[in-house]
């Protein structure tokens, strides 16, 4: 019996290790954890709420806990976790907000009502298919007609909208795709942040100039400016790499008020040095123009969203109800049209001038620094000229310019040919897809 008794108090102790080490390890790697399972819900909530989809492992990147991965809900809330017990994270979905990740549903207040008849190509009839045999052509390439259906899939392009001196000439989408789906743009969200920062500039709200941005900046950060944010040489530190557990991620997926995280980083450099390509900066830029404008969640809606008629156009918040200017702006490839269109009018949209005259110029202007990871980046939007005065893409007018992001997204702009260029797809191995170059290219071509 006293055998016994020992083996039975061994056994014990033996667990009591075990669940302790497991505890440790859990509570060791929570925050990473929980960056992948506010990934999933929030990405699960967004595509069926946001978009109408209901694939969000097709649709998204990928996430690496996928095989322990548990999806609860569909869209309010959406829980993720792992394992159906472990990590738990929400995200609410809230009309004309989309989905936010919280622990509790978040009170974002009222959004303004979008009108359709401010954006000319929201009910323009779908261009004709057999008007212009090279156009049609240009998108057969551009949804990958010349290759087997492997490497077309993997190209993954799901919409194209072609604009002409301001007229829709062309479009097309992929099987489950229509011209009122939303698409995710991510980091076209940033140049989007641009012009609603220039809107505000425009009613005297706000100055490029501006500095002491947050009251607790009460070192060198008090000198980062707003058009720093936007050129993303504030210097503050930070790592775009996505994965478990980076800055990015962890603002993303774990942190409710992702400004004030975003702001509690130290200066990796001097103010206006270096540029470093951070979705931080344009977060808290937008946390700033919320703050200043007294709107939370509702500013880009009610500044740019709605004098645009952009009405698929969701601009998501985090908990705080900060608008995530940085990744999180889905619209259909119609509405996205009409950012690009806004872009190429210098901002003058049904007669009336919403940016600061000159507004573009001064966005397109090359940065001025001594290190630079992203060159040709000028306020958020992309140039064709780089620094050193060579054309990224020299099969293209040398006025181009363009917003990007993750998986292929772009939106084009040719001011010499009055055109604008939409391309949205899945297409996580190659962002800089030459296939949208030659689109361009091809569109050119065919509309002279």
């Amino acid at each position: 019996m006293r055998i016994l008794r020992r083996v039975v108090v061994a056994a014990a102790v033996l667990v009591l290790l075990v669940i302790a080490a497991f505890t440790g390890v859990y509570l060791w790697q929570q925050p990473i954890l929980l960056t992948g399972t506010g990934y999933a819900a929030h990405n699960a909530c967004a595509v069926n709420e946001v978009a109408g989809r209901d694939d969000p492992e097709r649709d998204l990147p990928p996430n690496p806990l996928v095989p322990y991965l548990r999806i609860d809900g569909e869209g309010d809330p959406t829980t993720g976790s792992i394992l159906g017990a472990l990590a738990r994270q929400r995200a609410w979905h809230t009309d004309g907000f989309g989905c936010t990740l919280a622990a509790e549903r978040p009170e974002l207040g009222d959004a303004t009502a979008i009108d359709a008849g401010a954006n000319p190509f929201t009910d323009a009839p779908a261009p004709d298919a057999t008007a212009n045999p090279d156009l049609e052509a240009a998108l057969d390439q551009a949804f990958g007609s010349d290759l087997d259906a492997a490497d077309a899939k993997a190209l993954g392009t799901r919409g194209v909208v072609v604009v002409k001196d301001g007229e829709l000439v062309a479009e097309r989408y992929a099987d489950g795709f229509d011209a009122e789906t939303p698409q995710l743009g991510w980091s076209m969200s940033k140049s989007v942040a641009n012009l609603l920062t220039g809107v505000l500039v425009k009613q005297g709200v706000v100055a490029l100039d501006d500095d002491h941005l947050r009251p607790e900046w009460t070192d060198r950060r008090a000198d980062i400016t707003v058009e720093q944010l936007l050129r993303q040489t504030s210097g503050l530190e930070w790592d775009e790499t996505y994965d478990l557990g980076t800055p990015i991620t962890r603002m993303l997926y774990l942190e409710p008020d992702m400004a004030d995280y975003v702001a509690s980083l130290p200066l990796a450099h001097e103010p206006g040095t270096v540029q470093q390509y951070s979705s931080g900066n344009t977060t808290l830029l937008c946390d700033i123009l919320a703050e200043r404008t007294g709107l939370g969640a509702d500013l880009p809606r009610r500044e740019l969203l709605a004098p645009l008629g952009l009405t698929t156009a969701i601009l998501e918040p985090d908990a705080s109800g900060t608008p995530v200017c940085s990744s999180y702006l889905w619209a259909s490839p119609r509405d996205w049209a009409a950012i690009g269109q806004f872009a190429l009018q210098d901002g003058e949209w049904n007669g009336e001038q919403l940016l600061p005259d000159g507004w573009m110029a001064e966005s397109l202007s090359a940065t001025d620094v001594d290190e630079t990871d992203d060159p040709g980046n000028g306020m958020s939007w992309r140039t064709n000229v780089l620094p050193s005065g060579e054309l990224r893409w020299p099969e293209l007018p040398e006025d181009t310019y363009y917003a990007a992001g993750h998986d292929g997204q772009k939106v084009l702009v040719v001011p010499s040919e009055q055109l604008v260029v939409v391309r949205m797809g899945f297409t996580p191995e190659a962002d800089e897809d030459p296939s949208v170059v030659q689109l361009v290219a091809d569109a050119i071509a065919a509309l002279d």
